[in-house]
This record gives C-alpha cells, structure tokens and sequence, in this order.
C-alpha cells in the first residue's frame, strides 16, 4: 500500500509556480512548466494557472518572498484553486509554511512524479521500488501531514488525534517499513542475477531502449517486436521494464527491453529505487537511446538522459542515438540541425515504419563486430554442441561429412574458449 493516496477529487484544481534564478533562465523555466503541466494532468489535476517568479536569492520559510506569497495565495482563492504545486523541490518547513499560510495543499514536482508512479506501478517489484521512494520522501514530512488543516493525506499510521507521541510512533513505523522495503528489494535483485545467470548459460545478446518519457520508446519496442506495450501520449505511460525478441537481418536473435522513460529533475530517491529496473541497460550489449526529434528540448532532454544513466552506472556503452517521430518535423532545416550536432545519428518514425530497416541494420552492425568467426570440426555425435551453437551463434556454414560435423560460426567473442578445442584452418571452397 503506499504512503500517497490517488489525489482526492475535491483537489481538481492547481496553481503551477516556477521560479526563475540566475542559473535558470526564463525560458527554461517556461519549458519546466511546460512539463510540469503535462506532468500535474497525469497525476489528474487540471491546471487553473501558471505563474514565474523571479526569485534572487531563496527564501528559507517560502522559498519566494512573503510579499509575493500573499500575493499568490489571493490568486489561488480567486482562481478557485485547491493545490500549489512548486517546479522546484520545497523542504518539509516550508511545505508546512505554505499550507498554514493559503489554507490548502502545496506540493513540489518530486511529490507529483512519485505520485504518478505510485498510481502507474503494476508489477510487485515497481510497487517495492516506488513505496521505498515515497516513504523515504514521506519520513521528514510525518509532521506536515499531522497539521494539515484536517486535509492531510494519509500516511502510515495516521489515525486521527495530533501529538508529538503519535508522530513518534508513525515516524518509527515508516523507518521500519523502509528497513523492510529495503530488505525485500535485495531480495528482488538477487532473483534478478539468477535470472541473468541463467540467461548467460543460454546466451542472448541483450539491448535496452532508454531516453526521454514519452519519446516514443514503447512505441519503437511495439514496431521492432509485435510487443503489444501500452502506448500512450502521456509521459510515464509504461514504468515497468518489458522484455521481447528481435531477429536481425543476420538472423542473430537480440533481446531488447523498454525502460522507464527519464525526465529533469528526476527525484534522486527515485533514480537509487529504479536502478534494479535499469540493470537491463547496465548489462546491455549496446544501447538505443530515442529522442523526440520534434521536441524543441530535445538537447536538453540528450542531456538529461545522459546524466541519469551515468548517475545509475552506465557510462561505457556503445550507444545508437536514435531520432524518433521525424515524421513530424515541419521544416527540413530541424532535421539538419540535428545531423550536424548528432553526425551519428539515426532519424526514424515508429509510427510510419520510416528508417527501421536502417536501425536493424546499425544493430545488426554492432553484433556483427562483437562475433568471432570460428570454423570447427565437431565429434559426429556432438549434437548437443550443434544446438548450442544455433542458439548462441550465427551459424552460417553446417556440414555433415564421415569425419565429423563442419561448422562455420560468428560466435560471440566472450564465449569463443567453449570452442577452441575443435578449431580448425577455414575449408577450401
């Protein structure tokens, strides 16, 4: 069960406030608000106002000033608005500051997306993941929630009356439910490595699918597999990893898994909870990072990507960059600026089928330079050795002659010792 409830639907009604500093800029601030829109309907709220304030330095009760707060605070009741929502992450204090001064419920970015995931999750291990996020998130705010006018969200424990002592004991219950989440969760990634142990006894070379949420990745996994994945015009539309098998143009089978999509100013505590979810892209082969080239983030969002996966450990891998929704540039001077700034680049539409064949192929390209081609000369009755070469190997010669079995393999490099003992100098055409 988690610690944030589906939002109530008195709360239907939100004020957006973004604040600009001298390391953000107005436009950026535009475009965050932008997302944050997105994101505050996803979490089902409609969006009554946006509004930017230009803010100097932070202030430690509000984080804007009184003078500008008052002012917001008569902007809500005449909009008729029942949450605040901050782009920017607010501490406990000033959470607790700002609903005793407006008299409603004020919320930060970080408190949306883990909401959203709370809503979004279906598999036990998301539902893990996601609750470890949100009470972690939850733990210093057990004190805002016992104060919130009679309106507080319900958190463990919560049953009524207010008090220091009752905060205590729903304080020490959330700290032993995160002991407990913790302890599961290893549990989870110890069943993870097995399953990939097993994985690697019977190889398939693997690729992971990462990017921007809503770039287009669920999409590219449907038009590569027939996966049948949730496809949505929304961010977040898919949290939980999905894993399908691609035959490339070698006839080389690839397993390739859809990730949980990124985004700015992804919460920390989510990115630690979600790294299980990502060892896919961890352990992968090669990496298909999609990017919404219609997007006018879309270097910020090249950006973002790259920062998550390093933040998660995946620095080293070879990567496709991969163009998606081309389709839907308007003018052909946006796709050259993009080949200019990415020469390596691949533009495709996952809806149209548009550049696929040329993405198989650059995949295929990259296995390709990972394979070893080996000529063999297995027992007659090695045929327990034949099988495995057809299911880790590209067999592209098999003959049967009185002396033994002639293969010729593209045997992945790390499982070539399994075979040198039955090497043998290439046949004569």
């Amino acid at each position: 069960m988690f610690l944030f409830d589906e939002v109530p639907q008195e709360h239907n009604r939100a004020m957006l406030i973004g604040v600009e500093t001298a390391r953000q800029d107005a436009k950026t601030t535009q475009e965050l608000l932008l997302e944050l829109t997105e994101l505050t309907t996803t979490y089902g709220v409609d969006v009554a106002c946006v509004i930017s304030v230009r803010l100097n330095r932070p202030n430690p009760r509000l984080l804007i000033g009184s003078g500008k707060a008052d002012e917001i605070v008569e902007k809500c009741h005449a909009a008729d608005v029942d949450v605040i929502i901050f782009d920017d992450m607010l501490s406990p204090a000033q959470q607790r500051n700002w609903e005793k001064l407006s008299e409603m419920r004020v919320i930060d970015r970080q408190e949306v997306i883990l909401g959203i995931f709370g809503n979004r999750a279906s598999t036990q291990e998301a539902m893990l993941q996601i609750e470890l996020a949100q009470s972690e998130y939850m733990l210093p705010r057990l004190k805002r929630a016992w104060t919130h006018l009679g309106r507080q969200r319900g958190g463990v424990g919560v049953r009524g009356g207010e008090g220091e002592k009752q905060i205590e004991i729903d304080s020490r219950l959330v700290r032993t439910r995160i002991s407990k989440l913790k302890s599961e969760l290893k549990a989870v990634r110890r069943r993870r490595a097995e399953q990939r142990k097993k994985r690697q006894r019977v190889p398939v070379p693997n690729s992971a699918i990462v990017g921007y949420t809503n770039a287009g990745k669920s999409s590219l996994l449907n038009h590569l597999t027939n996966a049948g994945v949730l496809v949505e015009d929304k961010l977040f539309a898919t949290l939980d990893p999905t894993t399908r098998r691609v035959e490339l143009p070698n006839r080389q089978t690839l397993l390739l898994t859809d990730t949980v999509g990124f985004i700015r100013k992804l919460p920390h505590d989510l990115v630690e909870a979600f790294k299980a979810t990502l060892e896919e892209a961890v352990d992968s082969e090669f990496l298909l990072l999609v990017l919404d080239a219609s997007s006018p983030s879309v270097d910020v969002h090249y950006e973002t990507t790259r920062e998550v996966l390093k933040e998660i450990g995946v620095v080293d891998q070879e990567t496709i960059i991969v163009f998606n929704k081309v389709d839907l540039l308007s003018e052909p001077y946006e796709r050259s600026r993009l080949l200019r700034r990415y020469p390596d680049a691949l533009f495709i539409s996952a809806r149209t089928g548009l550049g696929i064949d040329e993405l198989l192929a650059e995949m295929t390209k990259i296995l390709d330079r990972k394979l070893t081609v080996m000529y063999l000369r297995l027992p007659s009755a090695a045929h327990q050795l034949v099988a495995q070469l057809h299911r880790l190997a590209v067999v592209q010669d098999l003959r049967y002659e009185n002396d033994g079995i002639y293969i010729t393999a593209a045997v992945p490099s790390h499982r070539r010792h399994e075979f040198e003992a039955y090497v043998i100098e290439p046949q004569p055409a």
